[in-house]
C-alpha cells in the first residue's frame, strides 16, 4: 500500500507546475494534500477526481487559505471531515478516510510564524489536538497521520538547527510536545524508523528566501505517524525532489499489508 504526504501550497498552482502527470504515474493508494488555498467552486474536474481516484475535501472557510484533502483508489468506507472543534474546523486542517479498520488522515497543524498571535493559536491547536491524538491510538483502530505538522522534531530534522531554536517551528515546547505523541502516547515517526540517521536528505520543506532550495537549507516538517503495528509494515520511504510543485515535496511510503 502506497500512501503519499504532500503539502501542495495551492492545488491550482501545483496543478499548473505538473503535481497531476507525477501523479498518475505512482500508483499510490492514498494521497494526502494540505494547504489546498481552494474552495469547491475554484476546483476543477481533474482536482475533484484525478483518474481512478475519489476525492474529499476539507476546505478552509477563508478563501484562498489552508484547507485538506484525501485522494484514494479504494472508495472509503466512511469520511471524517474535521475535529468537532469550529475555530480549528474553520480552518480546513484534518480530514479521516476509513477502509475497514485503517484510518488514514491528512493534517495541516497551524504555522506559528508569521507572529505571536498565530503562534499561540498553534500551542492552543496542540493542546486540543492531543486528547484526540490519545483516543486515537487506543481506539484499537490502524491508523496514519500524514501531513505538514509545521514542527521539525529533532536537531538532524533542521540544517540550521542552532539559529532556529527560538523559531516557529523548532521551538522546546513543540520539539516536547512531539516526544510526548511518541514516547508518551505511542506513536511512531514512520520515515525515522526506516532511516533514523538521515539528515540532508530527509527535509520535505525550504524557504522561498535566499537560496535555501539550491543550498538544502531544508526543514523535515511533513511527516507519516503511525500506529506501531502499521508502521512496523512499512517497507520503504522516499521524498521526491525531481520536480517541484510546492515549496514542501511529496513523502512516500509503502507499507506491506496482508
Amino acid at each position: 500500500m502506497r500512501i503519499i504526504s504532500v503539502n501542495l501550497n495551492g492545488i491550482r498552482s501545483a496543478s499548473n507546475k505538473g503535481f497531476y502527470a507525477w501523479l498518475a504515474k505512482q500508483d499510490a493508494d492514498v494521497i494526502c494534500m494540505q494547504e489546498l488555498k481552494a474552495q469547491a467552486t475554484d476546483m476543477t474536474r481533474e482536482m475533484l477526481q484525478p483518474d481512478n481516484l475519489y476525492g474529499y475535501f476539507h476546505y478552509a472557510e477563508k478563501k484562498g487559505y489552508s484547507g485538506v484533502g484525501i485522494y484514494s483508489k479504494k472508495q472509503p468506507d466512511a469520511i471524517i471531515e474535521g475535529l468537532g472543534i469550529p475555530d480549528i474546523d474553520a480552518e480546513g486542517r484534518y480530514i479521516e478516510a476509513q477502509f475497514g479498520n485503517l484510518s488514514v488522515v491528512s493534517l495541516y497543524l497551524p504555522s506559528g510564524s508569521s507572529g505571536e498571535e498565530r503562534q499561540a493559536f498553534k500551542f492552543s491547536v496542540m493542546a486540543r489536538f492531543m486528547p484526540h491524538l490519545e483516543a486515537l491510538r487506543a481506539s484499537g483502530r490502524e491508523v496514519v497521520i500524514c501531513g505538514d505538522w509545521n514542527i521539525a522534531h529533532k536537531e538532524a530534522d533542521l540544517k540550521n538547527w542552532k539559529g532556529n531554536r527560538k523559531n516557529s517551528g523548532f521551538l522546546p515546547e513543540e520539539r516536547a510536545w512531539m516526544s510526548d505523541l511518541f514516547d508518551r502516547v505511542g506513536w511512531v515517526d514512520v520515515y525515522r524508523s526506516l532511516y533514523p540517521d538521515t539528515t540532508d536528505a530527509c527535509y520535505t520543506w525550504w524557504s522561498n528566501r535566499g537560496q535555501a532550495w539550491a543550498k538544502n537549507v531544508g526543514w523535515r516538517i511533513d511527516y507519516q505517524i503511525a500506529t506501531p503495528g502499521m508502521a512496523a509494515k512499512a517497507q520503504h520511504a522516499s521524498i521526491y525532489k525531481d520536480e517541484r510543485f510546492s515549496d514542501h515535496a511529496p513523502l512516500s511510503i509503502d507499507y506491506e499489508l496482508e
